[in-house]
């Protein structure tokens, strides 16, 4: 549902990266169906891709310019005519004119923020948001989350840290070895996770 929030977990190998790929159109199924905006992503990729935005690990930036010039890219591609230094300021990463090359893994993450907010995706998929992050840069993702969720837009994020980002999600899925071991109430996630590492060790 638009505006709504899923956090994917599950330990390392178990999907999670996987399944946001598959969402992303980046990796198709080899069995199943897959039906994203009621569309075939196999037989109409880009008609999905132009309704989602995927943040990776490793952002693709333009590392020789600089924020600004990264965003102004972006919009142009959009066909959107804005000034992009609200955005850059929105994730604290106004007065920075050096190149991106030059940011840290924080930073950069600030950025691929300010560039999913600028394509006003109706669906936003993060895998580990938290990642690489400071105590600062978590406020940011849980305030970037709440603002997508604000505007309408539905979330899905894949996080290790099951507690904090259950905490900003409205539902819950677990993931072991590829398959779905449990979905439900974010409020519920937390034990869910609990309940299956014990039954594992």
């Amino acid at each position: 549902m638009p505006g709504e929030r899923l956090v994917i977990m599950g330990a390392n190998g178990s999907g999670k990266t996987t399944l946001l790929r598959m969402l992303s159109t980046a990796t198709m199924p080899s069995r199943g169906t897959l039906r994203l905006f009621g569309l075939d992503p196999a037989r109409e990729p880009e008609a999905v891709r132009q309704r989602l935005a995927l943040l990776t690990h490793l952002p693709s930036l333009y590392d020789d310019l600089s924020g600004t010039e990264n965003l102004q890219i972006l919009a142009r591609l959009l066909g959107k005519s804005l000034n992009v230094e609200p955005w850059l300021t929105k994730v604290g990463l106004d007065q920075r004119p050096e190149p991106v090359r030059s940011y840290s893994a924080g930073m950069r993450k600030r950025l691929s923020f300010a560039r999913t907010l600028i394509q006003d995706p109706q669906l936003v998929l993060i895998d580990e948001p938290y990642g690489q992050l400071d105590p600062e840069g978590f406020s940011l993702v849980d305030r970037m989350v709440d603002e997508l969720s604000a505007r309408g837009t539905t979330v899905i994020l894949a996080s290790h840290l099951v507690e904090r980002a259950a905490k900003l999600c409205d539902h819950g899925l677990l993931l072991h070895q590829g398959l779905p071991r449990w979905s439900g109430p974010a409020t519920q996630a937390h034990q869910a996770w609990t309940t299956l590492h014990r039954s594992l060790t």
